[in-house]
């Protein structure tokens, strides 16, 4: 199997480049979204958690009905209808000033989201041997975060400007690309609708193990806000890192999935080899995990710690910290003590001994 980005020219090249335009878009809208809510439009943290709680539950349960819309009525034309929604909907976030038209926008950006996955993956079974999918699955996630990293890239220089006008130019550069990934997806074969099964609401539930699957990647969908919103406010409220850290972060993980999904799918064959597969990633992502909370263990923050030192070593110049150079301040809590914060200081000129630091 080839490791190359792109399939191979014909149906499956035409859907990695629809995945590829619209996720150029989308990776610098998830590393700016958050700050231009909180700091341009004024909304506070939490109504923008809670904005995006209702419009994500709003849009898993649109998926559904979507999904059947493209089996019945075929799948080319509601993914084109829904990536256009999608682009609309991207476009009102730049009019958006308040919390119920912020909602609002929010359920539809969501539900035209799902909508669209769910459509494209019907066109991909339509057009695509079932002995094949999984190799293409591969490549288009790949893809995907290809597009992201590209985008999360141009998306630093937006936060890098820290602007209205640079954030509004994200917003736009978003939407256009859903207008591409439309005009790329009139370019597939026409897939004949399929009659929808009449199952009750509830029928998925019947498939124990398919179920508990489901809720548990789920789980694992929490990664997306954790990238999108968490990190990038905890980054600038809570860090002396720059804006364009949350940029950088979001380039190393989804480069990190855009080296190595082709090469792990190479082996997935059938059932068993899915398993151990999954068996494995569950492993390491467990072992991920228990490292990072190790490193975040120490009383000053890892993330503060290490930028504090990248500043004070002696190929890297000042930042322009609000506090100094070669000072950093951490808000990260002490065992016992929920919110305190604790301030490392470094001596602004380096002495001929080893350098004083306390915390």
């Amino acid at each position: 199997m080839t490791t190359r980005l792109l399939p191979p020219a014909g149906p499956r090249r035409v859907l990695a480049l629809a995945q590829l335009s619209n996720s150029v878009g989308d990776g610098a809208y998830y590393t700016t979204s958050a700050l231009y809510f909180t700091q341009i439009v004024g909304l506070g943290p939490a109504r923008v958690g809670l904005g995006l709680t209702v419009g994500w539950a709003v849009g898993s349960l649109a998926g559904v009905p979507l999904g059947r819309l493209a089996d019945r009525r075929g799948p080319r034309g509601t993914a084109v209808l829904l990536a256009l929604a999608t682009g609309l909907a991207v476009a009102s976030f730049t009019v958006v000033r308040g919390f119920v038209p912020f909602v609002l926008v929010a359920c539809v950006y969501a539900a035209a989201q799902s909508g669209l996955a769910a459509a494209r993956q019907a066109l991909l079974a339509g057009l695509v041997s079932a002995g094949e999918r999984t190799g293409l699955l591969a490549h288009l996630q790949s893809t995907l975060n290809a597009g992201l990293a590209v985008g999360a890239g141009l998306g630093g220089l937006a936060l890098h400007a820290g602007t209205r006008t640079a954030y509004l130019a994200v917003f736009t550069l978003d939407g256009l690309s859903f207008l591409l990934c439309a005009g790329l997806l009139l370019r597939l074969p026409a897939v004949r609708a399929g009659a929808a099964r009449r199952t009750g609401g509830l029928g998925v539930l019947r498939d124990r193990p398919y179920a508990v699957l489901a809720l548990l990647n789920t789980v694992l969908l929490l990664r997306l806000p954790l990238l999108s919103l968490v990190l990038p406010l905890w980054i600038t409220r809570r860090t002396d890192a720059p804006a364009w850290m949350v940029s950088a972060l979001f380039v190393l993980n989804t480069g990190a999935v855009m080296a190595f999904q082709v090469r792990v799918a190479r082996g997935v064959t059938g059932p068993a080899t899915a398993t151990r597969a999954i068996r494995r990633a569950g492993w390491v992502m467990l072992a991920a995990c228990g490292a990072f909370a190790l490193s975040a263990g120490p009383r000053c923050g890892w993330a503060s710690g290490c930028w504090c030192w990248a500043r004070r070593s002696r190929w890297s110049p000042s930042w322009g910290s609000r506090r100094g150079p070669g000072s950093c301040r951490s808000t990260w809590p002490r065992r016992g003590a929920p919110g305190s914060t604790r301030a490392c200081s470094a001596p602004a000129s380096p002495s001929p001994g080893p350098s004083a630091r306390s915390c």
